[in-house]
């Protein structure tokens, strides 16, 4: 969310074409405080990131946490890279905002875990013409025990919904994975905090013992075998 280009407030929307490009502050913070979404920053004005100093670019970064933060009454932790614009030095700045994780437009079509948090590549983007066979792969593959668990990260803007006339295109992909039993539907930030969880267990080297010194119940496969570890316990691994 750009907190500095909100509509006026009070703005009625057209039913024609949706709610357009622009939300007004209200708007914004009825569709973002319902439950599973997450509210990210987006840069206060939407400027090119990685061309600013980095005092401007800490600005662009920090006011629109600040607004956000306000708005939502909770701590706002990621990031969307306005015009997919990133680089080292937005990474150093965004660490030192305390922002832990930053999402590109750099689809991979697969489903992998980020390696690097700052550099999340999504699977796809919403109008991919490989939106049904990626959807079908995911649901019909099972990972192997030398694999991650599979992660189907769709991006794309909402506006481009109502300006395309393609609602059914999210609809499509919401019916076919929606209301599934094994599938986790996470949040941004719960995936995060879940992987880095996972990658914190403490084990022995001969993996008798595992140790979870987080506050996060923890699954995992050994030997064939599913695993669960709970916050702050010490599990045999027979």
């Amino acid at each position: 969310v750009n907190s500095d280009l909100f509509r006026p407030e009070g703005f009625i929307y057209p039913l024609a074409k949706a709610f357009g490009r622009k939300l007004t502050k209200e708007k914004i913070q009825e569709l973002f405080s319902r439950p599973g979404i997450e509210p990210a920053i987006h840069g206060y004005t939407h400027a090119i990131t990685n061309t600013l100093p980095e005092g401007p670019m800490a600005y662009e970064i920090l006011k629109d946490r600040e607004a956000l933060e306000r708005l939502f009454g909770k701590p706002i932790r990621g990031m969307a890279y306005p015009n997919n614009a990133y680089s080292d030095r937005v990474t150093a700045v965004l660490k030192a905002c305390n922002i832990i994780y930053a999402r590109t437009t750099d689809s991979t079509e697969t489903f992998s875990i980020p390696l690097d948090w700052y550099r999340w590549d999504p699977t796809c983007q919403h109008i991919s013409k490989n939106l049904k066979k990626l959807t079908d792969t995911f649901l019909n593959t099972t990972p192997t025990k030398h694999q991650d668990a599979f992660l189907f990260y769709l991006w794309g803007h909402s506006y481009e919904f109502a300006r395309d006339e393609n609602w059914n295109v999210i609809e499509s992909f919401a019916a076919s994975l929606g209301g599934r039993d094994e599938i986790w539907y996470a949040t941004n930030t719960e995936i995060y905090e879940y992987v880095e969880s996972f990658r914190h267990l403490i084990f022995d080297l001969n993996l008798t013992n595992v140790k979870n010194p987080t506050a996060i119940p923890v699954w995992f496969m050994l030997r064939e075998k599913l695993r669960k570890v709970n916050p702050g316990e010490i599990l045999a691994l027979d």
